[in-house]
């Protein structure tokens, strides 16, 4: 069966967004083109990752001065994208592995989210198990790739980062989450 690609270059809108309450909270990257849209779930690590690398890379297109694209530090007002996901949030895929890099082609970033393919058991499937034609572990059922400018890829990573740190306190003794329902801290007084 061929990979079901979602492809995007320039598009309207890429940003990643929580649905639910904090503690309980599922992450998608959701891009948008027009009236086409497509949202892939994905792990609040895998986004504070891909922020944080997505960052590093702009960082590094900067710093080199023989690269012709300088990604800004600050992101510009009009870039700011606070609104929640576009409704209804529709899953995809989720995501398993992801991949960040440069396309000097268009001079924009590139991420790709694969699927995560897994039987209903929660085991990873493996090509020809039961004689179905099912895609190999180097071919996974579906992809989203976008591209996105330098200014619109610094912007992703910014919000990234306040949807992903703005979910449930830290407690200040154990540094694990605190519940909207109350915490019982795990450490013990060892003294």
């Amino acid at each position: 069966m061929p990979t079901l690609v979602h492809e995007y270059d320039w598009p309207d809108r890429v940003v990643v967004g929580t649905v639910g309450r904090p503690g309980e909270r599922t992450f998608y990257l959701q891009v948008r083109h027009g009236a086409r849209s497509t949202s892939v779930a994905l792990e609040k690590e895998q986004s504070v990752l891909l922020a944080a690398k997505m960052d590093g890379l702009l960082d590094e297109l900067t710093a080199d001065p023989d690269h012709p694209v300088t990604a800004p530090q600050e992101v510009p007002d009009e870039l700011i994208d606070n609104d929640p996901l576009d409704q209804p949030v529709e899953e995809e895929f989720r995501s398993g592995t992801m991949t960040l890099g440069w396309d000097p082609r268009t001079a924009q970033i590139v991420i790709e989210a694969f699927a995560l393919d897994e039987r209903d058991e929660g085991e990873a499937v493996e090509p020809g198990e039961d004689g179905l034609d099912e895609p190999s572990p180097d071919e996974p059922s579906a992809v989203l790739r976008v591209r996105i400018p330098v200014g619109a890829a610094r912007a992703f990573a910014q919000r990234t980062r306040q949807v992903a740190f703005a979910g449930r306190p830290i407690c200040p003794l154990c540094a694990r989450p605190i519940d909207p329902d109350g915490h019982v801290c795990d450490l013990t007084d060892d003294r």
